[in-house]
């Protein structure tokens, strides 16, 4: 498993040079925010793209 300094060098890496303070932060959010949402995903039940579609159909016809 990646650590999380090996993540943020990943991450400055590929940023340009010149970045901000401020994209740093940003990058990092995001990053947080995907992995939260991948680990929510993982420990509950998500519905697949065809669930979704028959569930939203009666609404959208």
């Amino acid at each position: 498993m990646i650590t999380a300094k090996e993540e943020v060098r990943t991450l400055l890496d590929q940023l340009p040079d010149e970045c901000a303070l401020e994209d740093i932060q940003y990058h990092l959010y995001v990053v947080e925010k995907i992995q939260r949402g991948i680990s929510r995903a993982d420990a509950e039940r998500c519905l697949n793209q065809d669930e979704v579609e028959k569930k939203f159909s009666k609404w959208t016809t």
